[in-house]
């Protein structure tokens, strides 16, 4: 589910009119970088901004718990704790992914977030529904819950970003 999560993500990266290695780098590349604890980190996806700044995203999140949730009867009693052990498995990854620190790494120049992508948009809209505060402490510990819904504007806001600075590249170039 992991790789398939991350399949999701990088079609949304293909559908937004990003290019790879040019204005996103996938975790596979050669790019190390340390944080400020000395640890290595290596993010899913770094995707470039103008003036050597970055965005960081993660999608590293179980679904078992929400899939069994789907799964069930609504009248099962395991039906609330599968989805307990689904809020559970998406707060113990924002702790692990604050834990990180990408934003401090010296490679990176990132605003003090990171989204966490959720392939998933039923999962997301769950959790907003029945768990509206996992948002506010993701947002705390500097996560960002995102789903292909509201990640693929953001995406197409920072190919708009890159047209707008090639087109002043190109501009400053003829004049």
């Amino acid at each position: 589910q992991g790789v398939w999560g991350e399949i999701v993500l990088e079609r949304i990266l293909e559908i937004s009119g990003l290019k790879e290695g040019r204005e996103y780098t996938l975790q596979g590349s050669d790019l190390s970088l340390t944080n400020s604890d000395g640890n290595k980190i290596k993010p899913d996806v770094i995707i470039n901004l103008p003036d050597d700044k970055h965005l960081i995203i993660d999608s590293k999140v179980t679904l078992l718990p929400f899939e069994k949730w789907i799964n069930l009867d609504p009248a099962s009693p395991e039906k609330e704790a599968a989805f307990k052990a689904f809020t559970n498995a998406v707060k113990q990854h924002v702790s692990d992914l604050s834990e990180k620190h990408y934003q401090s790494s010296s490679g990176l120049r990132s605003p003090d977030f990171v989204f966490l992508f959720l392939p998933i948009e039923a999962a997301l809209v769950s959790l907003h529904e029945k768990d509206s505060s996992l948002f506010t402490s993701a947002w705390q510990r500097k996560i960002v819950i995102v789903g292909p819904t509201t990640l693929l504007p953001t995406l197409k806001t920072v190919e708009s970003i890159w047209k707008n600075e090639r087109q002043n590249i190109n501009a400053l170039e003829i004049a």
